[in-house]
């Protein structure tokens, strides 16, 4: 049996809700001739909600003490790899060049630090085929007191907004994903939500 609506780490009554947002979003935006291949899903969850409600022929996922969540015998019969990875601590993920034709962090850059985002980025580009795309949503920074606001109510889980490192609006998120290599003509970004959050999609040439 799957945890119910643990989405994330900790517990926010929206937390469902707002993963179904995310990864509609998500799925709005990824080419549909590249589902024929893999994807990875970068902090996929101890439940892998994007990973479960995305159609793809190969589906991997990394995220930091997965194989201590009581859905993994759940996760191996839906036939997906999912991945024990600390972003923070490995410099290099586990993955060869070019075996991922897309790649996704879903409310997950936020939790990286400025200076170390690029590094992953270019992780990122390393590991994803040509004319594969990069597909990230984060919260926009101006949304900070109100994120804060909703954990305090449990609306959000607080142990997610307490891991908050970073911030992005529209166009700094474009700058940071240039920085980690990709071309600046292959990247494209804009809000959802009503401008509560930011989205941006990178081709690799």
């Amino acid at each position: 049996m799957v945890e119910k609506m643990r989405v994330t780490r900790g517990f926010g009554l929206l937390e469902g809700f707002l993963a179904k947002k995310r990864a509609a979003l998500a799925n709005s935006l990824i080419p549909a001739g590249l589902r024929t291949d893999r994807i990875l899903d970068i902090g996929c969850g101890s439940t892998p909600f994007f990973l479960l409600n995305t159609v793809f022929k190969e589906k991997y996922g990394l995220d930091q003490g997965i194989h201590d969540s009581a859905n993994k015998q759940y996760i191996r019969e839906q036939n997906m790899c999912i991945v024990d990875f600390n972003l923070g601590g490995d410099t290099m993920l586990p993955f060869d060049d070019e075996y991922f034709s897309v790649v996704t962090m879903l409310a997950v850059i936020e939790n990286i630090t400025s200076s170390e985002t690029p590094a992953i980025v270019h992780e990122i580009m390393r590991v994803l085929k040509r004319g594969g795309v990069y597909i990230v949503t984060t919260p926009a920074p101006w949304t900070n007191r109100l994120l804060r606001l909703m954990a305090f109510a449990k609306l959000v889980s607080p142990e997610e907004i307490d891991d908050h490192k970073s911030a992005y609006d529209s166009r700094s998120l474009r700058s940071i994903i240039h920085e980690g290599g990709f071309a600046t003509e292959k990247i494209q970004s804009g809000y959802f939500e009503g401008f509560v959050n930011v989205w941006a999609t990178a081709r690799k040439e």
